[in-house]
């Protein structure tokens, strides 16, 4: 399946400002790429299905997880929302015929991060933070560090940011999120 037709497909299945905002992580990981040297069509795709299994409503995310035998934390049980990540790389196999590893660990980590991203781990996760149609404070920052800085630089305000909000939501920080974070201080300070 090219990337039209799982563009077309994916468009049957999401809401349509759901679709839209696919539509936009899409493009701004393509611009993300081109800007860190990372392959396009890979973000591209990467981009478009990184919110794949949000076809599913919230409540039936850890049971469509445990039907395809994925592993579930305590935080994810908390907050089921985040198996959306996880679960999209089996929806990205199973419905859209993805089966290239840098992709679907790209989808994988998006929403929490994790211990050894890659470059286009880091830009999926960016560009569903910055793509256009988001709003929320701190986002033309964002968006302007990405434009500006160093991947890695970026990453730590991304993180930052997202470990604020989980915070004032009173929400547990996922052990994922923090290793991504401290992974990049220790590597940025040898």
């Amino acid at each position: 399946m090219d990337i039209n037709e799982m563009q077309s497909l994916l468009q049957t299945k999401l809401k349509p400002q759901r679709f839209a905002h696919c539509i936009g992580v899409m493009e701004t990981a393509i611009e993300l790429a081109k800007r860190f040297n990372v392959d396009e069509e890979k973000a591209a795709i990467a981009g478009l299905l990184h919110d794949c299994a949000r076809e599913f409503e919230t409540s039936h995310l850890i049971e469509e997880s445990e039907k395809r035998h994925l592993f579930i934390t305590d935080i994810d049980r908390q907050l089921p929302i985040l198996m959306h990540a996880p679960l999209g790389t089996a929806i990205a196999k199973e419905e859209y015929g993805v089966d290239d590893t840098a992709i679907l660990k790209a989808i994988a980590s998006h929403t929490v991060g994790g211990a050894y991203m890659s470059d286009l781990d880091k830009i999926i996760y960016l560009a569903d933070m910055i793509e256009p149609h988001r709003k929320y404070d701190g986002v033309e920052k964002l968006r302007q560090l990405a434009a500006t800085t160093d991947l890695d630089t970026v990453m730590i305000s991304a993180f930052d940011q997202s470990i604020t909000f989980i915070m004032r939501k009173g929400h547990t920080i996922h052990p994922y999120t923090v290793a991504a974070r401290n992974e990049i201080l220790l590597t940025k300070e040898l």
